[in-house]
């Protein structure tokens, strides 16, 4: 979970406040032309070129979809194979948007609610180990006979609420994985921390846990992962977070088209998160800013921000460090193709 926690609001365009939040295409500029090369004839093999890779990565985009599951998660659609990144869905209340967290809330799955946005996943991959990361994972797991990727604590955990520890990937971070038509890359990372730079329920696991998990407090970080997933040999390439920390010397050179950005609390304790990231991720066509809604209300109306957030805040942020990208503020009920463009409802 993003500490201190969460927020909600759902608009699929970045256009949040008139023409100063408008949508801005990423382009890329031509360099001056080599005195060897006619100005003309150097264009038109600039032109070409460019021409050739965007017909490329259209077709690319268009066979990959990406939906968003609320929180952090997400499903990703490419030839007919799904993945899905943090699969959060039940979404059971906890009270942390009524005025307190109950740590002793006890875990739940809601069968009919997971199963409609699923599909038949072959890969679910899990950042961390927090309720609102793992909840439903184990269901999805031991119904779909999905491969699950993620930490050992994830591994452990898995294990003890049944799911086939030869299911279970158990990944470190450096790890490039080449999963048919998708390739994924484990990545390194962080999970944010409060106002007193702590961390909500810490901890690792190197052995089964002692008891059957049956809380959300049986449920530990576990280390946090962020994967980059590459589909096909032309991309697109999306790097998504489940938590709004990260290392930056981790992700530095991963350069991917669409970056899934955890929105951070107003009371992070990150320094200059937002630039330091786009900066490390060297300015992503697309920011799509994730975590930040009220996750305990169900996927069947629109999202709805956590007042912990400011997620005005880190549009700005993301416009100012970095002014080539289109920010896509995403939708639970919005289809989009591999560019982040909307396809249908």
């Amino acid at each position: 979970m993003t500490q201190d926690l969460h927020a909600s609001h759902g608009s699929d365009v970045s256009s949040r406040r008139g023409p100063d939040r408008r949508t801005v295409l990423r382009g890329a500029a031509l360099g001056a032309a080599s005195p060897l090369i006619p100005a003309t004839a150097a264009t038109a093999t600039a032109a070409a070129a460019s021409a050739s890779v965007g017909r490329g990565r259209d077709r690319a985009a268009s066979s990959v979809s990406f939906r968003w599951l609320g929180t952090a998660g997400w499903r990703i659609d490419v030839d007919g194979r799904t993945v899905l990144f943090d699969p959060y869905l039940t979404r059971f209340r906890t009270g942390l948007f009524d005025g307190g967290l109950d740590s002793e809330t006890e875990l739940e799955t809601d069968p009919v609610v997971v199963d409609a946005h699923i599909g038949r996943p072959e890969v679910v991959l899990v950042s961390h180990s927090h309720w609102d990361h793992l909840g439903d994972v184990p269901y999805i797991a031991k119904t779909t006979g999905a491969r699950v990727i993620g930490t050992e604590t994830t591994y452990h955990l898995l294990v003890a609420l049944g799911v086939d520890s030869g299911q279970i990937s158990v990944v470190k971070g450096g790890e490039v994985l080449d999963i048919g038509t998708l390739t994924v890359e484990v990545v390194p990372s962080l999970h944010s921390r409060n106002k007193k730079c702590a961390y909500f329920a810490p901890g690792t696991l190197n052995a089964p846990p002692a008891k059957v998990p049956g809380t959300i407090a049986d449920l530990p970080e576990g280390d946090t992962l962020a994967f980059r997933v590459t589909a096909g040999k032309h991309g697109p390439s999306a790097f998504l977070m489940g938590a709004s920390d990260f290392s930056e010397r981790a992700v530095r050179g991963l350069r991917p088209d669409l970056a899934m950005v955890a929105v951070p609390t107003a009371t992070s304790t990150t320094h200059d998160y937002v630039p330091r990231l786009l900066s490390a991720l060297d300015a992503p066509d697309v920011v799509v800013p994730v975590h930040w809604d009220n996750f305990e209300l169900p996927l069947s109306g629109s999202p709805v921000i956590d007042p912990a957030m400011d997620l005005d805040a880190f549009l700005t942020q993301v416009q100012q460090a970095s002014p080539a990208t289109r920010i896509v503020v995403p939708d639970y009920r919005t289809v989009y193709d591999g560019a982040m463009r909307p396809t249908k409802r």
